[in-house]
């Protein structure tokens, strides 16, 4: 009889160690592991740190692992996870393609998985919960809409064509594929407004600098506007175009996406006209989620995050509201 007894006990603790909502109903902390692309842009350092600050906040113990943007890293890391049985599993995948079988592992563990920031290209939508992250070709439309309406923009392209050289994100990348997507599709209906250049900065400054001397090389003074995918490549190819003995925000127009400081600074000083907000402050959201998880709540397949858009003009306004 004690046999049967100890039996019963110890199938009961089995079921409350293994069925999702428990872990904090028993006070056990959630364990989460998160892989981060890497740390290559201002942005990205301050999504590391809100999701680092917020766990800590929220009691909530993090494994965190960094893939310095490579795919096999990340898959590396999510196996790693898996292995130590973390409660959630969340992670900003590098590339949108070759999640489906590590995926499958996390799902046939029973570790639900979070996607932030960027999202993934899978036809099996049921291997993650949710993802929570900015509408990329929103922002994509957002520069374009802002390009066609600036003023000397607006004035040159009633005089002629307008030339744009595009320095994209990582190749394969979410934020990459999207942000040119959204861009392109408000320039079908401008016929005069033409991207003559087009290549990867890989999201960092010093390969948004280089590339931009290439631009510059082939293109010279027929470059009317840059649009760079983030503010880290901008920055990078405003000194290029300083090296070039060009004003940067005359005379090439500037837009940008991520909204960091470092990109009102830039406007502040007048060489850079335009960046489009895309919060890195992801963290208490990203918690939240967690804890909802955990607790067997249900979740919206898509969570997108408010932004907005910050011309030359309101820089100075602004800077002292940004966080980061």
């Amino acid at each position: 009889m004690k046999r049967a007894v100890f039996n019963v006990a110890s199938a009961v603790l089995l079921i409350l160690a293994f069925t999702p909502g428990l872990a904090m109903a028993q006070g056990k902390k959630i364990v989460l592991g998160f892989s981060q692309v890497g740390a290559e842009s201002e942005w990205r350092t301050a999504n590391t740190q809100s999701i680092k600050d917020s766990a800590a906040k929220e009691g909530i113990t993090l494994k965190f692992s960094d893939a310095q943007q490579k795919q096999e890293n990340q898959i590396k890391a999510i196996r790693s996870f898996i292995a130590q049985k973390v409660d959630v599993i969340a992670f900003s995948p590098v590339v949108e393609t070759g999640w489906e079988p590590v995926l499958r592992e996390a799902k046939a563990a029973k570790i639900p998985v979070i996607l932030t920031d960027r999202s993934v290209a899978a036809k099996d939508d049921s291997l993650w919960v949710t993802f929570i992250g900015s509408d990329f070709v929103e922002e994509g439309r957002r520069a374009a809409n802002w390009l066609i309406n600036y003023p000397p923009i607006k004035e040159l392209a009633a005089k002629g064509d307008v030339n744009i050289v595009e320095l994209q994100g990582t190749v394969g990348s979410a934020p990459a594929i999207d942000r040119k997507k959204g861009f392109e599709e408000i320039l079908k209906g401008q016929p005069k407004f033409k991207i003559i250049r087009s290549q990867t900065g890989d999201f960092t400054r010093a390969k948004g600098k280089e590339v931009m001397e290439a631009f510059l090389k082939a293109e010279g003074k027929k470059i009317n506007v840059l649009y760079a995918h983030n503010d880290d490549m901008a920055i990078g190819a405003i000194q290029a175009i300083e090296e070039a003995g060009l004003k940067p925000g005359k005379d090439i127009v500037i837009v940008s996406i991520d909204a960091v400081k470092g990109a009102f600074e830039a406007m502040i000083a007048g060489k850079l006209n335009c960046t489009v907000e895309c919060s890195p402050l992801l963290g208490p959201q990203l918690m939240g989620l967690v804890k909802d998880v955990v607790a067997g709540k249900q979740i919206p397949k898509r969570i997108v995050t408010e932004e907005g858009v910050f011309p030359q003009d309101v820089a100075a306004k602004e800077f002292p509201n940004r966080k980061y």
